[in-house]
C-alpha cells in the first residue's frame, strides 16, 4: 500500500531511523520528534493531534502583567517558594468562585506547571504514613504521571474507570483502598485522554472512600470549566466545576494555566492544598523532613527541593488573569469553547469515514466535545492504527500508554488543528477508509 498521502518510503525510513521499537507504545515527545522529522523530509504538513498544546493565543491580561513585572525588576529576585501574596490570594478566590470550595491562601502554592505539582504530591503523600506507599490511578490518564513514579521508584495501582461508572465505582474503588496501602488517588476531570467527566454521585463516592481509608484525593483540573455541556463561567454562582473537594477535606487540586489561559510556555500551575491537609500532623513525615506538618513539608521540603521558586514574573501574570476572571472581567471559558466546536466537527469527519468513538458516554449521557476525543478503526489495534495513520499524515498517541484497557483506541487532541485543515483531514480519512475497507 504505497499510494498514501505522505510518501510511503520516507515515512517507513524515518520510523526505522527513530529507533522506536513500537511506535504505538512511544511517548508523546517521541512521537512529536518522529513527526517533526517526517515533515522536514517530505515538506508535508501533518494533522497533528499527538500533543496537548494550546492552540489559542495566550491571554493578553497575563502577557501585559508579566511584561510590567519584568520592567519593575522582578527578574533579579528569587520569588518566595510559597508564592507571591497576589498569586496566593487570587488562587484562593478562584477556587471559591469556580469550585465553591474554601482554601486559605496559605495552601495555594505556585508550581512549575501542574506536572511539578503532581511530582511534589507523589513524593509528599507517599511519606505521610509508612505503610501507605503507593498511588492509585483512576485511568485512563496522562502517561507522564506514571513516568514520574518510575523515576521515583514508587509503586502504583491502576484500573480503567470506564467500566465502573456510577455506583459500580464504589466496590471497585474499595477493593483497592481496603488493602490500606494507598496513600493517594489521582484522576483528571475532565479526563485526559478520554474526556469523560465524573458525575457528582461518582465524586461523592471517591470522597467518602478517601475519608474512610485516609487517602488523599489528587484532582487534576488541567481542563477546568471545559465541560462545555454546562455554562461554568459565573464567578461565585452555580453551576460550579465538579469536584470531590466539596465532599472531603482531604485533597490537593492541580489547576493548570496552560489550557484554560493558554499560558503553557511559562510553565506555571497552581496547587491548592485543603486547609485540613495543610495543617495535618503526620509523624512519619519526619523520616524525610524536619517537620511533621504536611503543608510545611510540601512547601519547604519537597517543592523547595525541586525548584528555587516558580518564575517570578509568571506569578504576576497568573495573578492578573485570575483576578480578571474572579472579578467577572475575563470569560476564559468562552475563549476556549473553540476546542469543543472543533472536536464536534472532527468527530463527525472520523465517524463518517469508518472510525468510531471509543469512550463515548458519561454513564448514560453522550460524552462532551472538548480538548480530546478517542477513536478506533475496525480490525486494528491501537498500535497498528497509529503506525498506519502516519502514512496518511495524521498523528496521535495510543490509549495503551494511558492506562486504558481499550487497546484498540487512539487519543486525538484538537487544539493544534486549524479549521483550514479540515478539508485535508477529510481527504486523508477518506483515503484511509478507501484503502482499508476490507478491514470492516
Amino acid at each position: 500500500m504505497k499510494d498514501t498521502p505522505i510518501n510511503f518510503e520516507i515515512v517507513k525510513e524515518k520510523i526505522n531511523q527513530s529507533k522506536i521499537e513500537n511506535v504505538g507504545r512511544a511517548s508523546i515527545r517521541e512521537i512529536k520528534k518522529l513527526i517533526d522529522d517526517i515533515e522536514k523530509e517530505t515538506g508535508e504538513k501533518f494533522v497533528r493531534m499527538e500533543m496537548g498544546i494550546p492552540g489559542l493565543p495566550a491571554s493578553e491580561k497575563g502577557v501585559e502583567a508579566e511584561i510590567n513585572a519584568l520592567r519593575k525588576g522582578v527578574a533579579n529576585t528569587y520569588p518566595d517558594i510559597q508564592g507571591i501574596p497576589q498569586f496566593k490570594d487570587e488562587v484562593s478566590r478562584f477556587v471559591k468562585f469556580f469550585l465553591d470550595v474554601d482554601v486559605d491562601p496559605e495552601g495555594c502554592i505556585p508550581t512549575v506547571g501542574s506536572m511539578q505539582g503532581s511530582f511534589a504530591a507523589f513524593i509528599t503523600t507517599s511519606r505521610m504514613y509508612e505503610k501507605q506507599d503507593r498511588i492509585l490511578f483512576l485511568d485512563p490518564g496522562f502517561p507522564v504521571h506514571k513516568q514520574q513514579l518510575q523515576v521515583l521508584g514508587q509503586k502504583w495501582e491502576t484500573f480503567d474507570v470506564y467500566n465502573y461508572r456510577g455506583e459500580k465505582l464504589r466496590d471497585k474503588l474499595e477493593s483497592f483502598l481496603s488493602k490500606e496501602n494507598i496513600c493517594a488517588l489521582l484522576y483528571s476531570n475532565p479526563n485526559n485522554p478520554s474526556w469523560i467527566c465524573f458525575t457528582e454521585k461518582e465524586l461523592k463516592i471517591i470522597a467518602e472512600l478517601a475519608d474512610k481509608y485516609n487517602v488523599v484525593v489528587l484532582e487534576d483540573l488541567a481542563y477546568i470549566a471545559m465541560d462545555f455541556r454546562k455554562e461554568l463561567y459565573h464567578p461565585g454562582k452555580p453551576p460550579y466545576q465538579a469536584t470531590a473537594a466539596r465532599y472531603t477535606d482531604n485533597y490537593i487540586l492541580f489547576i493548570s494555566s496552560s489550557k484554560a489561559f493558554s499560558y503553557a510556555g511559562q510553565r506555571i500551575g497552581m496547587m491548592a492544598v485543603s486547609n485540613n491537609l495543610f495543617e495535618k500532623k503526620c509523624p512519619d513525615l519526619k523520616r524525610y523532613y524536619n517537620t511533621d506538618l504536611f503543608g510545611r513539608a510540601m512547601i519547604f521540603g519537597t517543592v523547595y527541593a525541586l525548584s528555587a521558586g516558580v518564575t517570578h514574573s509568571a506569578q504576576y501574570a497568573v495573578a492578573a488573569m485570575l483576578k480578571a476572571a474572579n472579578d467577572g472581567e475575563f470569560n476564559f471559558v468562552e475563549v476556549v469553547k473553540e476546542y469543543g466546536e472543533k472536536a464536534k466537527i472532527m468527530k463527525k469527519l472520523f465517524t463518517e469515514n469508518g472510525f468510531y468513538i471509543v469512550y463515548d458516554k458519561d454513564e448514560n449521557d453522550p460524552i462532551a466535545d472538548g480538548f480530546y476525543f478517542t477513536f478506533a478503526y475496525p480490525g486494528f489495534s491501537g498500535d497498528e492504527l497509529l503506525k498506519e495513520m502516519l502514512y496518511y499524515g495524521i498523528s496521535a498517541i495510543t490509549l495503551a500508554i494511558t492506562g486504558s484497557e481499550r487497546l484498540e483506541g487512539i487519543r486525538a487532541c484538537v487544539s493544534l488543528i486549524q479549521r483550514n485543515q479540515f478539508p485535508d483531514l477529510e481527504y486523508r480519512l477518506k483515503k484511509f477508509n478507501e484503502h482499508h475497507s476490507i478491514k470492516i
